[in-house]
């Protein structure tokens, strides 16, 4: 996902500048190995798992290896849920942000990395089609409720009631 945005203004992750590098380095491989002929990195769960504990104690190589190895996947979860590329870019940022921030909370005992994963990916993509359906109904709402009055027909509308009086 070369394509995404690194950073947005007002963010201060320190895993932001991992996010960046690895968004570059697209192709190399990671601590299992792998990588594919379209040069997306892949790894075992026991491997993600390893990441993500790394990732835990602010290892930014260790971020910038997971990101190599599960972006198009998330950016492809998200895309699907979205459906809008942009949006599906600012949602796929922010879960990897939220993963930097949250990677200590990773149980492997509960399931795999990958789903956990794929688990915020999901999450965080529905929750934004849901803030952006209730935004728009909300803007529907207003619209139809507060529709404004040209000033000119209420004049009209006025005149033509003080005529009606007068004669």
């Amino acid at each position: 996902m070369s394509d995404m945005p690194a950073s947005y203004p007002g963010a201060s992750a320190p895993g932001e500048e991992a996010a960046a590098r690895a968004a570059t380095a697209v192709g190399e491989a990671t601590a299992s190995g792998h990588v594919t002929a379209s040069g997306q990195a892949t790894a075992s769960g026991q491997v993600l798992a390893d990441l993500l504990r790394r990732c835990s104690r602010g290892d930014e190589a260790a971020f910038a290896e997971l990101y190599d190895a599960t972006s198009r996947r998330l950016f492809g979860l998200v895309l699907r849920i979205v459906r809008d590329h942009a949006m599906s870019e600012e949602v796929t940022q922010e879960v990897y942000l939220d993963v930097w921030r949250t990677s200590a909370r990773f149980d492997p005992s509960r399931g795999s990395a990958l789903s956990w994963l794929m688990t915020i990916a999901h999450r965080t993509a529905v929750d934004r089609v849901r803030s952006s359906e209730a935004s728009r109904r909300r803007d529907d709402t207003h619209a139809a409720t507060h529709q404004d009055v040209d000033f000119d027909t209420t004049a009209e509308a006025a005149q033509a009631s003080l005529e009606a009086q007068r004669v």
